[in-house]
């Protein structure tokens, strides 16, 4: 397929890289001028052990690009942009509107269907009640309809980002209508991983049940390596029996 990718910070890179991989025409995107000349240099523009070379590879292959500007011609545009948190916790969506209202303005000048997904950390409902109303409304068509929208969370750790993406724990692809699924589900038809389809809001907080419980494993780790080391204990010996329990602890 031919894949716009909007934001090329570390999850925008990496999916880039190993969609090019995979044999997909990429062009990264970026209002960052230095992002998109380190793509276009065949360079890393984030520090991740094994993404310079396959950056490298696939902008030498021809398969990988980098603009400020859509393509124009893609079938999907994936949406990798920041959701940082503001000071009182909740999310800053202004870089997801404005890409929004960009796709939405490209979707208003195309005639074949094309599929909008959602990879970036939102809340339940983002993709419902933010994205889907900004790209009817720069577009003047119909989601579920003229277009498609997806909701596809990544689980990339850094460090290990590529393997991860070529062996998750699993992929979940929340959609908008089967036939929105059925273009993304197409992308990891390679990737030896349970897919998942479901809801858009149930792919959005599967998300979030990932980090939440990811948090919860260190809070509870460091609690107990504290009351371990008073007790005089060697904490990693405890974790090691206890992390044996794939029953009952997963």
């Amino acid at each position: 397929m031919r894949i716009d990718i909007y934001g090329l910070g570390y999850v925008g890179s990496v999916s880039a890289a190993c969609l090019a991989d995979s044999g997909h025409e990429v062009c990264g995107i970026d209002i960052d001028p230095n992002k998109v000349a380190c793509i276009n240099a065949g360079k890393s523009p984030v520090r991740e052990p094994g993404l310079p070379e396959h950056i490298a590879a696939a902008v030498e292959s021809g398969r990988l690009h980098a603009s400020a500007t859509p393509s124009g011609d893609a079938d999907v545009s994936m949406v990798c942009v920041g959701t940082p948190s503001n000071e009182n916790g909740s999310l800053r969506l202004d870089y997801l509107q404005r890409t929004m209202e960009d796709i939405g303005d490209a979707l208003a000048c195309r005639d074949s269907y094309h599929v909008v997904c959602v990879r970036s950390t939102v809340l339940p409902g983002t993709t419902e009640c933010v994205a889907v109303p900004i790209l009817e409304q720069h577009s003047g068509k119909k989601a579920g309809r003229d277009f498609g929208i997806c909701m596809n969370p990544e689980f990339l750790r850094e460090g290990s980002s590529i393997q991860d993406y070529r062996c998750p724990p699993f992929t979940i692809i929340g959609e908008l209508d089967p036939r929105s699924g059925e273009t993304l589900a197409a992308l990891y038809e390679t990737i030896p991983a349970a897919l998942f389809r479901t809801k858009l809001r149930v792919a959005e907080m599967v998300k979030y049940a990932a980090n939440v419980y990811h948090a919860l494993k260190i809070t509870f780790a460091n609690e107990l390596g504290v009351l371990c080391k008073r007790l005089g204990l060697d904490s990693r010996e405890v974790f090691r029996i206890f992390c044996e329990d794939k029953k009952l602890n997963i």
